[in-house]
């Protein structure tokens, strides 16, 4: 039996989707592409998720450097490791629980915030390692009247 508009019996007599367009209602929610296993089903679980292993632990390693008083080392592993992410989320097919969002998404997020904490660690005071003149113009424009 034909259940909504936008169905139509297959050879069985049971619907299946004629059209592109969405159904009305949202019964399940799609998984995010390249979600699928890293390792074969049969691998033990951390085994299966190694990229997101080996994000979260190079975070996890930054944010402890980070407490040890090496603030600059500390969040250019975090930068790197997210610039990470972002490289096994577009080079992989499969990178597990890695996979958020579309690859776009997870891509430009992962770079993106990568990035810009890599730059911040580069700007760190005192003897910053990367020195960007019109910062401090746009500083002095923002507190002069």
């Amino acid at each position: 039996m034909v259940r909504d508009a936008v169905s139509a019996p297959d050879a069985t007599g049971r619907p299946r989707r004629v059209t592109r367009r969405f159904p009305l209602f949202t019964r399940d929610t799609a998984p995010p592409e390249g979600g699928g296993r890293a390792a074969p089903g049969g691998a033990p679980a951390p085994a299966r998720q190694w990229p997101l292993l080996t994000v979260v632990g190079l975070v996890a390693l930054g944010l402890l450097i980070t407490a040890l008083d090496e603030f600059r080392a500390g969040t250019l592993i975090i930068g790197l490791a997210l610039l990470g992410g972002a490289v096994l989320r577009w080079l992989l097919p499969d990178v597990g629980m890695l996979a958020v969002r579309s690859r776009f998404t997870d891509i430009a997020t992962y770079g993106v915030l990568g990035l810009a904490i890599v730059l911040l660690a580069l700007m760190i005071q005192p003897d910053p390692l990367l020195k960007l003149p019109f910062l401090k113009d746009i500083l002095h424009f923002t507190l002069t009247k």
